[in-house]
């Protein structure tokens, strides 16, 4: 049975930046729990940012790509540069979802690490701009499919069809 990683926030742990959640509150998440296939992990509280922390954007103009290249930074609202831990909560996120047999991953958009299909300008000014996390640009440079919350019906249709 495939497994898929899933962001805490979905499940509705209070991880995210601002000490919130994102429950997704849908019939298709209760059966795949039921069923053993969730394998949570919020990336930035395992790479040892505390809840809340700061948010953080990706340098304007450039994606999560160039962060996986060391072509490009990570800040947070204070100038912080954040970008080794969230290089590093990609890398707990590649090594568990490898780990557990994830073959899919269900990601919060608009997250630096987890977004996958935007994320915000770098500039905070509430702006988004298509583009992927660092979570999202390595599970998927490893051979993860990766879904945003918005997207569970093209990952239910998508799961247990062969790889």
């Amino acid at each position: 049975m495939d497994k898929i990683l899933v962001s805490a926030c979905l499940l509705g742990s209070p991880v995210r930046y601002n000490g919130s959640d994102r429950l997704v509150d849908h019939s298709l998440m209760a059966l795949w729990r039921e069923q053993g296939r969730i394998v949570p992990l919020c990336p930035e509280v395992a790479a040892g940012f505390p809840t809340p922390r700061p948010p953080a954007e990706i340098e304007p103009g450039l994606l999560s790509d160039d962060v996986l290249a060391g072509k490009a930074l990570i800040f947070d609202d204070t100038g912080a540069d954040v970008t080794s831990p969230f290089l590093l909560g990609a890398e707990i996120a590649l090594d568990v979802a490898l780990s557990q047999g994830c073959r899919f991953a269900l990601l919060t958009d608009g997250s630096p690490s987890c977004g996958t299909s935007f994320v915000y300008s770098g500039r905070f000014d509430g702006a988004a701009r298509e583009g992927n996390g660092v979570v999202a640009a390595l599970l998927s440079q490893n051979g993860i499919a990766v879904f945003s919350e918005s997207q569970i019906g093209q990952l239910a249709e998508t799961l247990d069809q062969p790889s």
